[in-house]
């Protein structure tokens, strides 16, 4: 079947105006990006003071970045960090998940408010609240172990990345949550009807229907949390003022802003937020290569 020239005019206008903000909004920052990445502040004059001039450098900001060790130190931080919140917080996720679905659930309507609710608290906030909860001479937990004679430093640097994780999870299991309940409300309830008929329990139900129909979600709820993990900004940041083990390049977003807003240096913190969008890209489509390939399989 042919498409009308009228048809395709009037695709076109409806795709227009999503275009147009996808191009300003996405697009546009990150060519704009890519391009400071490749200029240089270049200074004549003794100390400096000859008056400065914008030259083109190439590679020589990505070249600085990969170098330092500091930001590639940040890089593998980052990257730990992913590896220990990605799949605590799909298994999370999809345990609360079950467990609203389930045919025994008592207040579902209240217990789903009540998870989503961290996702509503700005990120600035939650880090604020969990502060004071890690604080010594402040915190009730750290009052309450210490009473039973247990010293814990939750902001040294042997447990900082923990709090942060314990943080991220807090703010964003409710969220992923929600997206697998939508999958698992729209699983036909006749499957299950039949499942108990062919004799299947409570966990044949989980492991062989309800498992395998929300894979697509549990494959986007991934990936956003493969994307968060990376962009890892608010929480560091926060905390930083009370905690020793975290510096000014404790993350690769973090390193960015003090390159671009305390040593004004925008070209290399261009070049890092250009090698950090690289590194999502390659870490979120490499997993969705891996998804789609096992499902080939």
């Amino acid at each position: 079947m042919t498409i009308r020239s009228s048809e395709r005019r009037a695709a076109a206008g409806f795709l227009l105006p999503f275009a147009a903000l996808y191009a300003v909004c996405f697009l546009l920052p990150i060519g704009y990006a890519a391009y400071q990445s490749m200029l240089r502040i270049e200074r004549t004059g003794p100390l400096g003071l000859g008056g400065s001039r914008t030259v083109f450098a190439g590679l020589a900001n990505y070249q600085a970045a990969l170098t330092d060790s500091a930001f590639t130190q940040s890089i593998l931080r980052v990257l730990t960090f992913a590896g220990i919140e990605v799949p605590l917080m799909i298994a999370m996720a999809t345990c609360l998940a079950l467990l609203l679905d389930s045919a025994s659930a008592w207040a579902v309507p209240l217990f789903r408010s009540s998870f989503f609710l961290p996702y509503g608290v700005p990120g600035v906030i939650a880090s604020i609240l969990w502060g004071f909860l890690y604080v010594p001479g402040v915190s009730p937990i750290v009052g309450g172990l210490h009473s039973l004679g247990l010293e814990v430093n939750f902001l040294g640097s042997g447990a900082i990345l923990w709090s942060i994780v314990n943080i991220v999870t807090w703010e964003f299991a409710g969220y992923n949550m929600l997206v697998l309940v939508a999958q698992l409300k729209a699983i036909d309830v006749e499957l299950y009807e039949a499942a108990r008929i062919d004799g299947a329990n409570a966990w044949h139900l989980i492991r062989h229907i309800k498992l395998p129909l929300i894979r697509p979600a549990l494959t986007l709820t991934t990936v956003f949390t493969i994307i968060g993990t990376l962009q890892l900004f608010a929480e560091p940041l926060v905390l930083r003022p009370i905690s020793t083990a975290i510096n000014t390049s404790y993350t690769p977003n973090l390193a960015a802003y003090t390159q671009a807003f305390v040593n004004n240096n925008y070209s290399l913190a261009a070049a890092q937020s250009v090698i950090l969008a690289a590194a999502a890209c390659l870490l979120s489509f490499g997993f969705l290569f891996l998804v789609g390939r096992k499902e080939n399989r």
